[in-house]
């Protein structure tokens, strides 16, 4: 099997509870002394094989081997995916069964981390999942007070479009989030607009 690390937590001694999510599940595994093991990481993509895998207690991890990506030695890049991939792990709590579309955007976040500003595709990840969750709302009223917006407009959680008097934020222009939404591209944004847009992620899926 071939899984995401998206959360890690310290068990009993040495052991690591591991949160890994693959193609078609989310699921919590145990690892003995996995703290010894450089290859649990959040954010490594892990081949594993299961053990116990029927018992009533947690299916233990075995023969894991981790499948590196180019940029895995770049500590900016590599502190972003961290980041980006605990987002995962908390978004996704309490699931179990779950559709490929996550593990393809990570994986495919992960194949392009290297080729692009990170913060980037990570804008442009989190809008397909906006749109595939269904909670993409583009900015014609204000979240808040339900009124018309102007040219320009502040975003809250899940990029909701507001007044910046309404909840005291910064701004942005309508046009270029519009552009955004409609594009799924950050081509148009400039590096400050991006870092706003980013800040925002960083506060939650």
């Amino acid at each position: 099997m071939k899984g995401f690390v998206v959360d890690l937590k310290k068990a009993k001694n040495e052991d690591m509870i591991a949160r890994i999510l693959t193609k078609d599940s989310i699921s919590s595994y145990y690892r003995f002394f996995g703290a010894r093991h450089s290859i649990l990481q959040i954010g490594y993509l892990i081949d594993f094989e299961l053990e116990d895998k029927h018992s009533s207690f947690m299916p233990r991890l075995r023969n894991l081997s981790h499948i590196p990506f180019s940029w895995i030695f770049d500590k900016n890049r590599l502190l972003l995916w961290h980041k980006f991939i605990m987002l995962f792990g908390t978004h996704l709590k309490g699931i179990d069964d779950i559709d490929s579309f996550y593990f393809d955007i990570i994986l495919e976040s992960a194949k392009k981390w290297d080729k692009q500003n990170p913060k980037r595709i990570i804008c442009e990840s989190y809008l397909e999942i906006l749109e595939c969750e269904g909670r993409l709302h583009y900015p014609d009223k204000c979240y808040i007070c339900e009124l018309e917006l102007g040219e320009k407009i502040s975003l809250m959680h899940s990029f909701l479009p507001a007044h910046s008097e309404c909840i005291y934020g910064a701004s942005i222009q309508k046009s270029k989030i519009i552009d955004f939404f409609k594009t799924r591209s950050t081509l148009r944004l400039e590096d400050d607009e991006i870092e706003y847009l980013y800040n925002i992620i960083m506060k939650g899926f």
